[in-house]
């Protein structure tokens, strides 16, 4: 069987899909024969085999693992059908394979991790000597089996373990890798990784804390005092002769000793951050010495780091090796600069350097500012732009930007000195004094290069940033010492980076907290202007718009609609100087984006010029050519309904101008995007149509309707994006929100059809079996929309066929939004008309595997996902609906059954997506009628203003501030970390307005159901239902009664019911 396993293996790495594909399948179906994994391990195993062929045998095992293996394993999706006796075969071989003593490095990687998989699955119960097998062998292995063993340990750490597995076996892991990492015989690199594999340690650590603080506790503070003086003694290791050019090419054993210790001190220095953010307290009495530590490699690394990365002859940056473990000084530097940071969080450090400024220790009167300005000075030398990223920004300018706006991947030392410096600000320090002077050195000394220069003006655009979030003021004469130092830079012919900065570090001066330079803001704008119509380079260009975006922000409104023209002009030229076609992607979005926010921030001056002169037509070529860009879609959306929405306020006739101006452009767009099939720039065109109707006045202008409907007709059925459908649906909504007799009195000229005729023949699109529900997602609220404004009298026998339609889509219909979409439209009109529309539906016949009467479809669908929601208003409305279904007293709905509470399973064990997949989660099944009663107690809790943490989001952050919160600095984590759940959980409801700004309306809803369930109280069919109702249900309706005794009435009506027909 080798042989044939072999030769697949080799079809999988030829350049022929088919063949490629061919092999795969084989392969794949070979999993379920116990014979196949030993052939794999037996190839892998061979050095005679070739070592892509050896490579393709461990990872075609490692799928086998993942999918076969284990039902534990997330990706697992069966048979278990290899033997036990196999797997034990697998398990030991592979590990052999792991922890040989004369193996490729590769070879070995890989079959680490494929037992690092297999021991997530198997360790400890039916792996139990994985671990004391690896912790034996680590002290008697040579070079490359130790080798082979860490990688297994530190895979088996990372994936394998779970807390209670790390507990058990922590003491003599921690101790395993100490040895290794102390032991100064072993290479530096194998000690590396022994401290990587501490600090992947410390990740299980942190999880075992939340549930044994005071073991955690006592743990980490040995480890610290055990480890603690081993870290000390790495960082102060000098670095070596820093490798030639040559012997950097060569990679002989100079320049192996250089990675390696620069590996080691990586590592460490990654330790000890993570050490300190987990347990700062433990590191206290040695915090001192470590920022001494660390402060004296910063500066001593300085000198190699500026030959190595901004001189002419650049090396390799950002380089890692085969086991993860980075090797180049750019790397040690990043994470030198962030340890500093925080150690500048602990109060120990805080103390000292506040010591520093005490007044007994001032000099001639000022304060002893020479630690800040030796920070500051490192800081300016490490933000030198490097000579790699240079050639990056002059070949591509949206690097440039992206760098600029901090919108990159790509963390760099000059980065992390952004954040020093403004680590520095946090502490009301002198640092724009301290900066100054260093300043004065670099600009006033004769002797500074321009990346010096440039990375100084730089620092001191990120401390003005800071400072303004503060709001500090800055000083009219240290304002203008630096102006004087910017405008050296804006003037200079030699570097265009250093020009660019100083137009950028000029911008934050004159807007500055103080307003010390602000009478110069209007000559400022008009030298930017000048630059962007003049200056040879683009960097300087695209920096001036972002200063202009700052300077028209700032000036009054009257001065900043001066500048309105030419800002349009110098833009409209920017743009027909470049090739449009070069930046029609989403690698162009940064450039595109500078450019809509400057035209943006000119526009908004005064929107009513635009009508004047072609701003808008400058926003749409923008528009057309970042269409596939989501970021820049978004922008000029925001910015078209900006404008839209203040000449809607203007009045009728400043709407109609606008709609005369944009329409035929937009519509045009339309026309282009169909014929050339480019998808996203009829998304666009129609995005910003919709927006054009949501703010449309009553009536709309004469022709509205002619102009857009019959494009919009054509659109919807052809085979576009899900957006632009939901669009169009949306703009046809609007148009009969706001005039609905013209939509009704047009007449198709080709054809004769009536509006009435064409809306109805869109809504019978979107609701067909063709459209998907993301395209259909906005149908519902169109159909409403046509019941309401059309009526019985216009729509006469299609209104029950419409609601047919709607009532079989609903039965098919699995995106929530689009479910709730179309059950809204039974909701709007049982608000006012509830007998007919659940007779009618009783009469309806849906087929299909969920069909049924249109009653049984719909009340399922409807209460199955009524309590997911969303939208204040859509929870009003449903909620009413509810309440007079279940007041019909309507025996039918005791005879439909639907889902009821979910059947808790007795299992401690986590789901997986694979497990949920093959065992579903199960529910009661109860009469319709009980269910909707649960439903509205779901509602009456979720809108009460006394359910838990209601009121922390509806009111403002600081509530959630407690009183009581310890100040001390050492008791928290000094990074906010936003990988955790909680904290993203946190952020993203801080985010969602719709939690936190919506009180009033809750509020209605809930003094809505309060007096419903006051009213149904004494009802003999309620008592029934009440009987059947869960422990919590009942509790949660006894507080609603304690708690309306206990509370004032604050809402005297009920909500007001919209009639519909």
């Amino acid at each position: 069987m080798e042989q044939q396993v072999l030769d697949l293996l080799a079809a999988t790495l030829v350049a022929s899909n088919p063949i490629r594909s061919d092999a795969e399948r084989h392969l794949e179906q070979l999993y379920t024969n116990n014979a196949f994994p030993i052939s794999l391990i037996s190839i892998a195993s061979h050095k005679s085999v070739a070592l892509d062929h050896r490579q393709a045998a461990l990872l075609f095992l490692k799928k086998l693992v993942l999918k076969i293996w284990s039902p534990s394993l997330e990706e697992y999706e069966g048979p278990n059908s290899l033997s036990d006796a196999t797997k034990e075969q697998v398990r030991h071989s592979l590990l052999s394979i792991a922890t040989a003593s004369d193996e490729e490095r590769k070879i070995v990687a890989a079959a680490s991790y494929v037992v690092s998989k297999i021991a997530s699955a198997d360790f400890p119960e039916q792996w139990p000597s994985l671990l004391p097998t690896l912790l034996v062998l680590v002290p008697q292995a040579d070079a490359t089996q130790l080798h082979g063993t860490l990688l297994v340990l530190g895979s088996l750490v990372e994936d394998g373990f779970d807390e209670e597995q790390f507990s058990g076996s922590a003491i003599d892991l921690v101790r395993c890798i100490y040895n290794v990492a102390v032991d100064g015989e072993k290479r530096l690199t194998t000690r590396a990784l022994a401290v990587s594999i501490f600090r992947a340690c410390l990740d299980t650590v942190e999880l075992v804390y939340q549930t044994n603080k005071t073991s955690v506790t006592q743990f980490m503070k040995e480890l610290s005092e055990a480890w603690s003086p081993f870290f000390i003694e790495v960082l102060k290791i000098p670095l070596p002769h820093m490798p030639s050019e040559e012997e950097d090419n060569k990679k002989g054993l100079t320049d192996s000793h250089w990675r390696g210790v620069i590996a080691l001190k990586t590592q460490v220095v990654k330790a000890l951050d993570k050490i300190h953010n987990m347990f700062p307290q433990l590191l206290s009495p040695r915090t001192l010495e470590l920022f001494s530590t660390i402060w004296e490699s910063l500066q001593a690394h300085l000198s190699p780091y500026l030959t190595m990365y901004t001189g002419d002859q650049q090396r390799q940056s950002r380089m890692d090796d085969a086991d993860r473990l980075p090797y180049t000084l750019d790397y040690l530097v990043i994470e030198e600069l962030d340890y500093i940071q925080t150690l500048l969080n602990t109060s120990v450090i805080k103390h000292e350097l506040d010591v520093q400024l005490a007044p007994e220790r001032m000099a001639n009167g000022a304060p002893n500012t020479t630690w800040i300005q030796q920070i500051l000075a490192t800081a300016v030398g490490y933000s030198q732009i490097l000579t790699e990223d240079e050639e990056l920004w002059e070949v591509d300018i949206n690097v440039f930007l992206s760098e600029e706006t901090s919108e990159t991947a790509n963390y760099s030392a000059r980065n992390a000195c952004a954040g020093l410096a403004t680590k520095l600000c946090s502490y009301n320090w002198p640092v724009l004094e301290s900066l100054l002077a260093h300043s004065k050195t670099v600009f006033e000394g004769g002797a500074s290069n321009p990346k010096e220069k440039e990375a100084v003006l730089y620092v001191l655009q990120q401390v003005l940033d800071e400072v303004s979030s503060y709001e500090r003021l800055v000083g009219p004469e240290i304002a203008q010492a630096y102006l004087s130092h910017s405008q050296v830079a804006m003037q200079d012919s030699g570097s265009e980076l250093l020009r660019a900065r100083g137009f950028i570090a000029a911008g934050a001066l004159i807007t500055a907290p103080g307003k010390a330079l602000r009478h110069l803001v209007a000559d400022f704008a008009r030298q930017s202007l000048k630059v962007i119509e003049n200056d040879p380079s683009d960097i300087v260009k695209v920096s001036s718009m972002r200063v202009l975006q700052q300077y028209l922000k700032v000036l009054p409104a009257g001065r900043a609609r001066e500048f309105q023209v030419q800002t349009v002009a110098a833009i409209s030229g920017f743009l027909s100087s470049h090739d449009l076609s070069e930046i029609n992607d989403t690698e162009g979005e940064d450039l595109l984006d500078t450019l809509v926010e400057t035209l943006r921030d000119a526009i908004m001056s005064d929107p009513t010029l635009c009508l004047e002169h072609p701003a808008l037509d400058v926003l749409f070529t923008m528009a057309r050519y970042g269409a596939r860009s989501w970021q820049t879609s978004m922008l000029v959306n925001e910015t078209f309904e900006s404008i839209t929405s203040i000449m809607s306020s203007k009045g009728p006739e400043t709407y109609a101008q606008l709609c005369s101006k944009v329409v035929p452009s937009l519509t045009g767009a339309l026309d282009v995007g169909g014929m050339t099939s480019e998808n996203s720039l009829s998304d666009m065109a129609v995005s910003l149509l919709s927006t054009l109707a949501e703010y449309g006045s009553e009536p709309l202008p004469q022709g509205f309707v002619a102009a857009l409907l019959p494009k919009l007709f054509r659109l919807l059925f052809l085979p576009l994006e899900f957006s632009v459908y939901q669009s169009a649906t949306i703009t046809i909504k609007y148009i009969l929100v706001h005039d609905p007799d013209q939509l009704f009195a047009w007449r198709d000229p080709e054809n004769g059809q009536e509006g009435l005729e064409i809306v109805l023949l869109i809504i019978d699109r979107l609701l067909s079996p063709e459209v998907d529900d993301s395209s259909a997602a906005e149908v519902g609220g169109l159909a409403v929309e046509l019941v309401e404004k059309a009526g019985i009298e216009k729509l006469g026998r299609y209104l029950m066929k419409l609601l047919q339609v709607v009532a079989i889509r609903l039965s098919t219909a699995e995106r929530a939004n689009f479910i709730q979409n179309l059950v809204l439209v039974f909701a709007r009109l049982s608000l006012t008309n509830v007998k007919e529309v659940i007779d009618f539906l009783a009469q309806v016949q849906v087929g299909g595997a969920n069909g049924g009467t249109g009653l049984e479809v719909v009340l399922r669908k409807w209460l199955e996902n009524s309590v997911n929601f969303s939208g204040y208003d859509a929870i009003r409305q449903n909620v009413i609906a509810l309440t007079n279904i279940y007041q019909l007293h309507d025996e039918r709905l005791s005879n439909i059954q639907t889902k009821g509470d979910l059947i808790v399973q007795n299992s401690s064990r986590i789901k997986t997506r694979s497990q949920s997949k093959r065992e579903p989660d199960q529910f009661s099944i109860i009469p319709v009628s009980l269910k909707l009663i649960k439903v509205l107690i779901q509602e009456l809790v979720n809108s009460s203003p006394t359910t838990p943490g209601f009121h922390k989001r509806n009111h403002s952050l600081q509530s959630g501030i407690s009183d009581d919160e310890d100040d001390g600095w050492e008791d928290e984590p000094t990074i906010l970390d936003l990988g955790a759940q909680a904290t993203r959980q946190d952020l993203m409801g801080y985010m969602d307005e719709a939690k936190w700004n919506t009180h009033d309306t809750d509020d209605a809803t809930q003094k809505y159901l309060v007096d419903f369930f006051n009213s149904v109280s004494n009802e003999q069919g309620f008592q029934d239902l009440y009987h059947s109702l869960t422990d919590a249900e009942r509790e949660k309706l006894h507080k609603m009664n304690e708690q309306q005794n206990q509370s004032p009435q604050i809402i005297q009506s009920p909500i007001q019911s919209p009639h519909i027909a």
